[in-house]
């Protein structure tokens, strides 16, 4: 008798549904409505590129041509756009960059203000720094993916990091690193020159999304 094989790996992008309802009272808002929590908390309200600095999905969103402001709250993210832009040019890529930061595992909001600091610091006060950050906002997030991300070292300014759990091996641990986590630590670290990320991910047992394929 001989097993039958498993089952194709679902596409990521189908993990994630995410709905665009433009709004009847105002054509330049949409809603996206999404099938899980965006991020605890909130409402979170961005009017520029500014004031979302430091934050992944509202900063990510901005970089988009046209979209003029975002509110994320709940399991909805409204996102407003300027007059010339249609929706049929920027639906598609909003529901895109919020899919993605969400299979990510990071934070799509951040809460804790940077501190600004006026002396360079030594590798050690760098690497307290990082841990802090991951302990207190990035890891919380990745935990709901099984995984954990944490520093092997920090060598003039650069940071070694490692992931594990469900992290190891995953097909969406670049998107976490560079779409996130780099993000976030390059936002509140200032002194941090590089971000290497040393896990070897081949010998992942249990990653949270499987690759394609």
């Amino acid at each position: 008798m001989t097993s039958s094989a498993p089952p194709p790996e679902p596409p990521l992008r189908s993990l994630i549904a995410i709905k665009g309802e433009p709004l009847l009272a105002d054509p330049d808002m949409c809603r996206f409505v999404v099938d899980r929590p965006v991020h605890p908390g909130g409402p979170f309200f961005y009017r520029s590129p500014e004031e979302a600095a430091g934050s992944p999905l509202p900063e990510r969103l901005f970089e988009l041509d046209g979209v003029t402001s975002v509110l994320v709250a709940g399991t909805v993210v409204t996102v407003g756009k300027a007059a010339k832009r249609s929706w049929s040019e920027i639906m598609r890529p909003v529901g895109h960059a919020i899919r993605t930061l969400m299979l990510s595992g990071v934070p799509a909001i951040l809460e804790r203000d940077g501190r600004q600091r006026s002396e360079p610091r030594n590798d050690a006060q760098i690497r307290a720094d990082v841990e802090a950050l991951l302990e207190n906002e990035i890891n919380p997030s990745v935990a709901s993916h099984g995984g954990k991300i944490s520093v092997v070292e920090v060598k003039a300014g650069v940071v070694y990091l490692t992931m594990s759990g469900g992290c190891q091996g995953c097909a969406a641990a670049t998107v976490t690193l560079r779409q996130g986590v780099e993000v976030m630590i390059r936002r509140q670290v200032r002194e941090v020159v590089s971000i290497i990320d040393t896990t070897a991910h081949s010998a992942g047992r249990n990653p949270f999304y499987r690759a394609d394929g």
